[in-house]
Formats: C-alpha cells, sequence, structure tokens
C-alpha cells in the first residue's frame, strides 16, 4: 500500500503543479527572471503548457511510489537484520531508496528536453525523444546522474529524518482535517527547505541534461561553467529558487497529505 499511496500522490501534484515547473525549468536552464520565463511560455502558447508532461507522469509518479515502498521495505529488513541504531538504519534505508529511484533518470532527462524551446523542433513527443537518444546509446540517457543521485539521497534522509519531528511540532490534531492540514504543512516545509537546498544542484543537473551528445563533462566542470557565466554571485546561482520554495511548498505538501491521508484509508 505505501507503493500505492506513493504513485497516486505524485499523479496529483504532477497534474495540479506542472505548469509552475516549466516556468522554473527555464530559470534554471536560461537564468531568466519569472515574468521573463513567464512571457516565454506565453509565447510557447496553451498547446505546449503540457508539453513534456508524460515523462515527470511516468517518473515521478514511479519515483515516489519507490520513494515511498523502498524506504519502508528497506527499513523493515534492515531493522531485523543489522544490528545499528535505529536512526542509522532508517539513515541507510532511505540512501538505498534514493540511490534505486535514479535507475529512473531516463525520464527526467527527455522532460528536461522536451520542456527546453531550444528542442521544440527535433521531437514532438516523449517516444521521438526516447528515440532519438537511442542512436547516442545508453548512457546518453543517463547524462545527469551524478547530480541526481547527490540529490536523492541526502534529500530522503532528511525528508523522512525531519517529517516525524516537524509534525510534532505542530499544534496537536484532534480531527480527520486537522491532521490532514498537518501532514500539508509539514511535507511542504519539508519540500520547500530541501528544494531550496538541493537547488543549485538541480542547476547543474538541468544544464547537464540539456545537451544532446557531444562529450559528458564532470558535475564540478558543469557547476564552475555556470558559476562563470552568472558573474560567480551566489545570488545567481539561485535564480529561480523563490518560485521553487513556493511550488515545493505546495506541492511537497500535496504529495504528504495525499498519501497520509490515503494510508489511512486503505
Amino acid at each position: 500500500k505505501h507503493y500505492l499511496c506513493g504513485y497516486c500522490a505524485a499523479f496529483t501534484n504532477i497534474a495540479v503543479t506542472f505548469p509552475i515547473q516549466k516556468v522554473l525549468f527555464r530559470q534554471q536552464l536560461y537564468g531568466l527572471k519569472t515574468k521573463d520565463a513567464v512571457h516565454q511560455l506565453q509565447k510557447d502558447g496553451i498547446r505546449n503548457l503540457y508539453r513534456g508532461i508524460l515523462p515527470p507522469l511516468m517518473q515521478k509518479t514511479t519515483t515516489l511510489a519507490l520513494m515511498f515502498g523502498l524506504y519502508e521495505d528497506f527499513s523493515s529488513l534492515l531493522l531485523r537484520h543489522v544490528s545499528a541504531p535505529e536512526l542509522l538504519t532508517r539513515s541507510m534505508a532511505a540512501v538505498l531508496a534514493g540511490t534505486t529511484e535514479a535507475v529512473l533518470t531516463p525520464f527526467e532527462r527527455v522532460q528536461t528536453l522536451l520542456q527546453d524551446y531550444k528542442h521544440h523542433d527535433k521531437f514532438t513527443n516523449t517516444y521521438q525523444a526516447f528515440k532519438v537518444l537511442k542512436a547516442y546509446g545508453v548512457r546518453e540517457y543517463y547524462r545527469g546522474l551524478v547530480p541526481i543521485l547527490l540529490r536523492n539521497g541526502p534529500s530522503n534522509v532528511l525528508f523522512f529524518g525531519l517529517r516525524g519531528p516537524i509534525k510534532q511540532c505542530l499544534p496537536e490534531a484532534t480531527s480527520y482535517s486537522a491532521h490532514l492540514v498537518n501532514d500539508f504543512i509539514c511535507g511542504g516545509l519539508l519540500g520547500a527547505m530541501l528544494g531550496f537546498l538541493f537547488f543549485p544542484v538541480n542547476v547543474v543537473k538541468t544544464r547537464m541534461q540539456a545537451q544532446i551528445g557531444g562529450g559528458f563533462q564532470s558535475f564540478s566542470e558543469v557547476f564552475v561553467k555556470i558559476w562563470v557565466e552568472r558573474d560567480r554571485k551566489l545570488i545567481h546561482l539561485f535564480r529561480g529558487a523563490h518560485l521553487n520554495y513556493h511550488r515545493s511548498l505546495l506541492s511537497w505538501g500535496i504529495i504528504n497529505a495525499t498519501y497520509e491521508f490515503l494510508l489511512k484509508l486503505l
């Protein structure tokens, strides 16, 4: 049931927040201001607003199903067979779940290409994008894997480790709706914090995955290149982070509240 609840929570979230994600994506890739990114989407037209939604829908639903389900499975397995403190055991389970999620990198890769207007004339749908990448070999599907691994494991550890303590700090819920609100606040605050913390990692990942063919640059090489392009200013590296903060607040609030709600129903 943890897999199913994670899947449904992700589906609900993607359907609601995809347009915001597209604005954020343009800011990460081109360093645009929010109004310029929105204007760019307006020029693309309503037909292209949900262009590229299939890969994140497939990737996020599967990823979150694995994230919640594998965390529970790995936790149960490790707690039974490893004689270590529970905090360490659950942290190991979170890292393992995050690392396993990285198998789905090709979906995130294709999503990046479909959302980049520079590739609009190269392919029109998910299948075509996968087909184009096939000519470059399997490795091309996993371009940007390193930043994804750097993001997934640590963020999972913090999410699962802090979810309980944060909820305990909120006013005690005395009704079903109050529990739902607390779950939304808890998930939203955690998601926003983690989204901000790992924002530069996602900036590097987006730049790496926007490339088709050519050499594979290391994480540090791409980071330095972006750093120089953005005048060696930390604030420029976080361009779009405020929108990401609000999107993550909404997204992870929806995810956590939906997950906990469905978990109680099943």
